[in-house]
């Protein structure tokens, strides 16, 4: 899949022979399968030597910050043509009980996660529920009920499911779905984590690669790309939020998305941007990132597709994302387009800016993404690990088995101005808002933390 897409890119641009003069072989880490070394091997297959080699870590900001690096080194003058590529090929690999695929490692490697001792203690790492925390965290910031919040989200994500419905050739899903089909609960759509459906989820069971060439504008001449086929890189930000999220003092917004979005924009507003793909997992991200770029009208949020509904596969959606605004930029020339990563819990962020229109120095664009942008280190609120005693709850999602509720994830404010998670082992009734309510918490095994109402 790598060689094949790989391929279709350099025949895409009208150089097939480029991937043989590639300098800079970037691949996106892959979750199917682990290989010895997978930047040789598939250099090997497409006949390329470059020097640059990189396999890389997990994260939906990876694809995004892959493609602004290499430009970054080719301002620098330390490379003029780069592939970014990955896939997965999950939905493949969910049904072989043992595959028996090339060039296993001869030893395993770690996967490539670190966890919060803390968060994992009480089984708060799977990112379906790590999100509806903070989008939970969200809603009761702003003050919404459980029920305007659900119909909130069935809007932002219905016509995503839209988009993805246009793109049968590339979507996995390419069905269309109404806000209610998506966020009612029913025997095939069961809940995840409160409030997410399956139908709200990223799936990640998906065959699905992709790949994007970067080139210098000479590089670009002496390979004979057509003018109309090249797009061009304008803004570029990148920033951390903590890694735990109890500790953000705002868990309800991201300043770290913000300022990726504000240096990736520069000059430009986000009014000027006709079109966006911004990450979406799950629809905290798309409601945190409407806030960072000040977005509050219906705009279509996404030319992929999103990742419920075109796919999700793994680390590597932003590469489909950046394909697909490629396509859709040549079809509306002179215009802007603003790709977006999330990796992790809402921790990791980074923006990518992209016109038909080369950049100038008037614009504030001349050269190289700034790949050091970040937010100023903001002061951390202290997590306890053995809290006991009263504590409110700031956030909470119920997760589901099969079967029905099983178990609610808290976090909550400590007197005294620290923060702790909990484990609500009698979950709520589905609709019972927890907003607010003083429950009691003691440690428990493993330094977990558990609650009573």
């Amino acid at each position: 899949m790598w060689e094949q897409v790989a391929r279709e890119a350099a025949d895409d641009a009208g150089c097939p022979d480029a991937l043989k003069q590639v300098q800079s072989l970037q691949v996106v880490y892959c979750q199917s399968w682990e290989y010895d070394d997978p930047c040789a091997r598939l250099a090997e297959r497409l006949g390329a030597d470059p020097a640059d080699r990189s396999y890389s870590g997990l994260g939906g900001s990876v694809p995004v910050k892959l493609v602004a690096e290499a430009a970054a080194a080719m301002a620098q003058g330390r490379l003029d043509l780069a592939l970014v590529v990955g896939g997965e090929a999950l939905a493949t690999r969910r049904h072989l009980a043992e595959p028996d695929w090339s060039y296993p490692p001869t030893e395993s490697q770690p996967f490539p996660l670190t966890l919060d001792r803390q968060e994992a203690a009480n089984g708060i790492y799977q990112a379906y529920l790590t999100f509806a925390l903070l989008d939970t965290a969200r809603r009761i910031h702003r003050g919404e009920t459980i029920t305007d919040h659900r119909a909130h989200l069935g809007q932002l994500l219905a016509p995503m499911s839209e988009v993805a419905a246009s793109q049968p050739e590339h979507a996995w899903f390419p069905t269309a779905r109404s806000a209610d089909e998506i966020t009612t609960p029913s025997p095939t759509n069961r809940m995840v984590s409160t409030p997410y459906t399956k139908l709200m989820t990223a799936i990640m069971d998906v065959d699905m690669a992709a790949a994007v060439l970067v080139a210098t504008a000479e590089r670009a001449d002496a390979l004979g790309v057509p003018p109309d086929q090249r797009v061009y890189l304008r803004g570029y930000g990148a920033a951390e939020e903590p890694s735990t999220m109890a500790a953000r003092p705002e868990p309800w917004r991201s300043p770290a998305m913000a300022s990726a979005m504000r240096s990736a924009l520069g000059s430009l507003s986000v009014d000027q941007v006709a079109h966006l793909d911004l990450y979406s997992c799950f629809a905290g991200s798309l409601s945190f990132a409407r806030d960072a770029l000040g977005i509050e009208d219906d705009r279509t949020l996404t030319v992929t597709g999103g990742l419920p509904y075109h796919g999700g596969p793994g680390s590597n959606y932003d590469t489909h994302a950046l394909a697909a605004m490629v396509e859709r930029l040549r079809n509306d020339p002179d215009s802007f387009g603003l790709v977006s990563g999330v990796g992790m819990h809402m921790t990791s962020h980074s923006a990518l800016v992209l016109s038909t229109r080369p950049g100038s120095s008037s614009d504030g664009w001349s050269a190289a993404p700034d790949s050091s942008s970040s937010t100023s280190p903001e002061p951390t609120v202290p997590v306890a690990s053995d809290a006991a005693g009263p504590a409110e709850v700031i956030a909470y999602s119920t997760v589901y088995s099969r079967e029905g509720p099983d178990w609610t994830a808290l976090i909550c404010d400590l007197p005294g101005g620290a923060r702790c998670y909990a484990r609500l082992e009698e979950p709520p009734a589905a609709d019972e808002e927890l907003a607010g309510v003083t429950v009691t918490v003691e440690p428990g095994p493993r330094r977990a933390t558990t609650a009573h109402r």
